[in-house]
């Protein structure tokens, strides 16, 4: 019998939707199934009452189909895909980019405000594009692009995501990449402000640069992202 292709799992950052892998999606030579799903709180997916990394990993869990899996995730995504692959036997791989691992106070206290902000409305269905594009780190990309980003709310047009998600706080990335049996590596693009590549170092699994890419490496060049990633999850 033949073993079953390994399906691909994009999962996008903060702020984002599976829509941010649209580039990468363009040119990827998988064999099997590619998925990008939006992230719980994020898009079209459904809303939690708490947004951690394990919660979120295991919302995930439970929609994705049976495997073998892959899975390519962004910032907050790839902190998800190390979680995700503790609580299935079935994911093979993950590779991890640009995941912030070293949270001070300072940063924890200012994203549990962003997250107890009401939504902003804002009059036009462009300008909450706009903001889209700013928040998921995807300036310059075509804004219908990431129309899933927006929706219509009383008043005027907001983002679709729920701003609960923004109340974050370290991942316990070494943690998590103990507890799962699948190859796992790190990357960052080596301008990256989120993180040092000595941070990732210390997670205990293989890391390393994108040369000069910053934090959001699959929308400044896929090209090279998917390069570097395709041996790394096969």
């Amino acid at each position: 019998m033949t073993p079953p292709l390994t399906t691909l799992v994009l999962l996008h950052g903060l702020g984002a939707t599976g829509s941010a892998w649209t580039p990468l999606r363009a040119i990827a030579d998988w064999p099997g199934e590619v998925l990008a799903p939006d992230l719980p709180g994020h898009g079209s997916a459904d809303r939690l009452g708490d947004y951690s990394v394990p919660s979120v990993a295991k919302a995930l869990a439970a929609i994705l189909p049976d495997g073998p899996l892959a899975v390519l995730g962004h910032s907050f995504g790839g902190a998800v895909g190390a979680a995700l692959a503790g609580l299935r036997d079935d994911v093979t791989a993950v590779l991890a980019v640009g995941v912030k691992v070293s949270w001070s106070e300072d940063d924890v206290a200012r994203f549990a405000a962003l997250a107890a902000r009401p939504p902003r409305v804002l009059p036009t269905r462009e300008q909450a594009l706009d903001r889209h594009l700013a928040m998921a780190g995807l300036v310059g990309r075509p804004p219908e692009e990431q129309a899933d980003g927006v929706a219509e709310v009383d008043g005027g047009w907001g983002l679709a995501m729920d701003p609960a998600v923004l109340a974050q706080r370290s991942p316990d990335l070494p943690g998590l990449i103990a507890a799962t049996r699948a190859r796992v590596s790190l990357l960052r693009g080596e301008h990256d402000p989120m993180v040092t590549l000595a941070d990732l170092e210390a997670c205990g699994a293989p890391a390393a640069d994108l040369p000069g890419l910053g934090h959001n490496a699959h929308a400044e060049d896929p090209t090279l992202l998917w390069q570097t990633a395709r041996p790394l999850l096969t």
